[in-house]
């Protein structure tokens, strides 16, 4: 695009996407998938009365419940070695003595 007029354009119309509060943003997917995120992503930016719930269904879904602690230490205690009964305490020497 060398044309300044058409950069002045572009500049503008995104501007004008700005102040709405919508961006442009690229994604990776399916070719079989195009049209249904191009389809959401309008539902999504237009703000009707369906927006709202899908956007509240879609974030349920996609993103999962806070995190709980401890998450880690109840998957170690449902291990097999958990039960086991190994001895797994260190000798108390020192190791070798070495020159440097």
């Amino acid at each position: 695009m060398t044309n300044s007029a058409q950069k002045r354009a572009l500049r503008n119309y995104r501007s004008r996407l700005k102040k709405r509060g919508i961006t442009r943003f690229e994604v990776l997917g399916l070719v079989s998938d195009r049209d249904l995120i191009r389809t959401l992503a309008r539902r999504l930016a237009e703000g009707g009365p369906d927006a709202r719930p899908m956007r509240a269904t879609l974030s349920r879904a996609m993103i999962p419940d806070s995190p709980q602690s401890g998450g880690i230490l109840q998957a170690l205690r449902r291990s097999p070695l958990a039960r086991s009964n190994l001895d797994l305490k260190r000798l108390g020497d020192r190791g070798r003595s070495i020159d440097l």
